[in-house]
């Protein structure tokens, strides 16, 4: 029998190098309205916290809320449009996603990306590996607040002890511990080791056929 019953995800960084199309995203917007634009050496340390906060970093100091506030509209809008064109999943996450599946394992997606762009991006990449995938939304904020990790598992009808969270930064460490799953850092995502390490991550593996060591079926 499998070690845990669900294996919850994060997606940029996790599952999917979105940076590509993160960086080209915002920078069409930033030149919609003159801003200078950003290499994606630094757009990677925007992003992790949510599209707005992306473009509360983006845009030059002083910008005004309203103009940040409109800027993401525009944002969201161009995501949708072409938001999808350069992300590419990382090597041996898709065969290894289908052996937990394979195995009776549960999957599952929480994101800090807007809703919207979660239930696209899922189901494009992945179709029928997932039962339930979240983004920020207004029932559920902003991870590390526990809310949207404690409600996936509910629909998903699995407890804390029996799951694993996987995410590739501090703050996907510190929401698994809030909600009592097993933390799961993967090394290959968009923060190092010392960062996964300062969340108190549980285990820190290296390439995605590791899943399935953790999850206890290899």
């Amino acid at each position: 029998m499998p070690a845990y019953d669900a294996f919850i995800f994060d997606i940029d960084g996790t599952l999917l190098d979105t940076l590509p199309d993160l960086t080209a995203v915002t920078n069409t917007v930033l030149a919609s309205y003159g801003f200078p634009q950003h290499p994606a050496s630094e757009i990677l340390h925007f992003v992790g916290k949510g599209g707005r906060r992306l473009i509360e970093k983006a845009v030059p100091a002083g910008t005004s809320p309203d103009v940040v506030d409109e800027a993401f509209k525009r944002w969201q809008g161009v995501h949708e449009e072409m938001g999808i064109r350069l992300t590419k999943e990382y090597d041996g996450i898709t065969e290894a996603l289908a052996a937990l599946k394979e195995q009776g394992i549960k999957l599952a997606a929480l994101s800090n990306k807007f809703d919207g762009g979660v239930q696209e991006i899922v189901p494009h990449f992945f179709p029928g590996l997932f039962e339930v995938q979240h983004g920020e939304c207004d029932r559920i904020p902003r991870k590390p607040d526990p809310t949207g990790l404690l409600l996936t598992m509910e629909e998903l009808g699995v407890a804390p002890e029996r799951t694993v969270y996987v995410g590739d930064s501090k703050g996907d460490m510190v929401v698994a511990h809030a909600a009592g799953t097993y933390a799961l850092g993967v090394s290959w995502g968009y923060q190092s080791k010392e960062e996964l390490q300062a969340g108190k991550a549980d285990r820190i593996i290296d390439a995605p056929a590791s899943l399935l060591e953790v999850a206890g079926v290899r």
